[in-house]
């Protein structure tokens, strides 16, 4: 049988945590049982590989230390690795006991959270040690105390060593039926080497840079996209004018995919469009380039847009409603 322990306290010392895992680890050793420490805070820069440690475990303990708030950032940091690159199948078969003490209120809580993490994650939690110590020396020092891990240990021993069943949780329910991992779906194998990949910097580095590179040219590449799409509404409105003596009008469209603004101006059978502000135009509308591409390739009016809300507008609704008649896109 092999256990693992992660520490995820600050290594002090004077951490009262760290007495308890050594007394375990004494009655753990005594019954012939691999014991396996991992500090986080030594593996802080690989604590994304440390999940693929637990396919060597039968039994896992998870110790922190309460300084002022919650578990700590290194305990954190692994159970984040666990659901991100963990191998759930082997999760699901682990046993785990949660050692915290706490100098500070929240021992219980932070237990509690250790617990509840571990459902979440799919395996399996046993009862475990949570204590306030006031002064490290007494709690080391106390026998009672002692005698009390030394059974707690013994316990996990014993529910690993039978592989005692536990009653269903609502946790273990919620992961199965509502929490999504927006990660891909990978193998465990691909897993452990994406998180080989995602603790090396260097690797980190260049691939942020190579996205920054691609998010650039696509960028580029999108602008002159756009910039033939504006050039090709403008002649659409060009060629698509039925001009009348007596009309004046004004229109300020701002397609929202480009954040522009298209501006018409008629003024009888003179037209002016382009791409700029317009802020007394006579009738103010937005819409998506979507629905203006169909609009100026007729496939759909400017009243139809505005009355099935793909198009606001707001103004002057008289000049709103004679568009259409100023303007006939013909269908392609």
């Amino acid at each position: 049988m092999q256990i693992n322990i992660y520490y995820g306290g600050r290594g002090f010392i004077e951490d009262p945590t760290i007495y308890v895992i050594n007394k375990i680890t004494e009655v753990l050793n005594e019954l012939r049982v691999k014991v396996v420490r991992y500090n986080l805070y030594e593996e802080k820069n690989g604590i994304t590989m440390l999940p693929k440690t637990l396919k060597e475990a039968d039994g896992v303990i998870l110790a922190t230390t309460v300084e002022w708030l919650g578990i700590g950032g290194f305990m954190q940091q692994f159970l984040d690795a666990c659901w991100l690159y963990g191998d759930k199948e082997h999760l699901s078969k682990l046993y785990m006991m949660p050692v915290v003490t706490a100098n500070a209120y929240g021992e219980r809580e932070a237990e509690l959270t250790l617990i509840k993490s571990w459902e979440i994650l799919g395996g399996i939690p046993y009862e475990g040690i949570s204590a306030y110590v006031e002064d490290h020396v007494d709690f080391e020092t106390n026998l009672s105390y002692a005698q009390i891990i030394e059974k707690k240990a013994e316990n996990f021993y014993k529910v690993i060593n039978k592989k005692a069943k536990t009653l269903p949780t609502s946790n273990s329910a919620i992961k199965k039926n509502l929490l999504k991992t927006n990660a891909l779906d990978l193998t465990p194998q691909e897993s452990e080497q994406l998180s080989i990949y995602v603790s090396d910097d260097a690797y980190v580095k260049k691939q942020k840079e190579d996205i920054e590179e691609l998010t650039q040219l696509f960028k580029g590449m999108l602008g002159g996209q756009e910039e033939g799409g504006n050039q090709e509404f403008i002649k659409n409105f060009q060629n698509s004018f039925y001009p009348s003596n007596e009309f004046i009008a004004s229109y300020a469209i701002t397609i929202t995919d480009l954040n522009k603004t298209l501006v018409i101006e008629v003024n009888g059978d003179d037209l002016k469009c382009f791409y700029g502000e317009k802020e007394d135009a006579e009738v103010v509308a937005k819409t998506s380039y979507e629905v203006m591409n169909k609009l100026t390739t007729g496939r759909m009016t400017f009243q139809r847009a505005f009355m099935s809300g793909e198009l606001t507008a707001k103004g002057n609704f008289k000049i709103l409603r004679t568009f259409d008649q100023v303007f006939r896109f013909k269908s392609f």
